[in-house]
């Protein structure tokens, strides 16, 4: 005599969550391992100070992106090596504000520029692809409008492409809210083990790993020979790594 159908479905689903749980678990403490157990074999050595574009791409972010901006503009960083390009599709308050602060530090002598599309088309995707056309550097830094990076990012982040086949550098995300709420530290728990367990193991062991979108910095050939920033898809990120 044949089960319930609809039991036999449920019972299904419960065991293809539990193969699901199982697999992600052996993959933590497999990365977990690889991370503790291997070295980092990036090896940093000077390479001068490369001329970088920096794009900061935001869209209605005027309680945060005066901060970027900001923070960019302190980098310790030949201020005639870095360009850069403010991707602004916002069509509120922070259209006149970011007006501003590029014309304010145009005016202490950086090649930064505000750049409007007229359109949002294609979203952040289609802001960086907008941007790639007048990028001539070979490097190009992302950063996202809530990000504040320090003064020592460039500094830093550079070295690592002293290896010709270093496409991509990564940073970890730091956290300025942490401890405000029991939902900022789960999230918080969330990336750190992403960062410093997921990425590290990946790098370290040569196995795929993904760019995050923001807090990066590409060699410029890389993102035209994958054919440039994609904008059908919602996660441009993942989709050029």
């Amino acid at each position: 005599m044949e089960g319930n159908p609809f039991t036999q479905f449920v019972f299904q689903i419960f065991i293809f969550c539990a193969i699901l749980i199982i697999g992600y678990t052996c993959n933590f403490y497999y990365l977990a391992f690889l991370s503790s157990h291997r070295k980092d074999k990036n090896s940093v050595v000077e390479v001068g100070e490369p001329t970088i574009t920096i794009q900061l791409p935001i869209y209605n972010e005027k309680y945060v992106a005066t901060r970027l901006v900001d923070a960019v503009c302190q980098q310790d960083y030949p201020k005639d090596k870095m360009r850069i390009m403010v991707l602004d599709d916002s069509d509120d308050d922070t259209v006149t504000t970011m007006s501003n602060t590029v014309k304010k530090y145009q005016n202490l002598g950086f090649d930064i520029q505000h750049v409007r599309r007229g359109t949002r088309n294609g979203y952040k995707a289609g802001a960086l692809k907008h941007a790639m056309k007048s990028t001539d550097s070979e490097f190009v830094a992302i950063f996202d409008a809530d990000f504040i990076p320090p003064n020592w990012y460039l500094k830093k982040a550079m070295p690592h492409f002293a290896k010709s086949n270093i496409g991509l550098v990564q940073c970890r995300w730091g956290h300025i809210n942490e401890n405000y709420s029991a939902l900022t530290q789960a999230q918080a728990l969330n990336l750190d083990f992403h960062f410093l367990v997921e990425q590290k193991a990946k790098s370290n062991s040569k196995l795929f790993m993904n760019f995050n979108g923001t807090a990066g910095i590409w060699r410029k050939e890389c993102i035209d020979d994958a054919g440039g920033w994609h904008t059908a898809t919602l996660v441009e990120d993942l989709d050029l790594s």
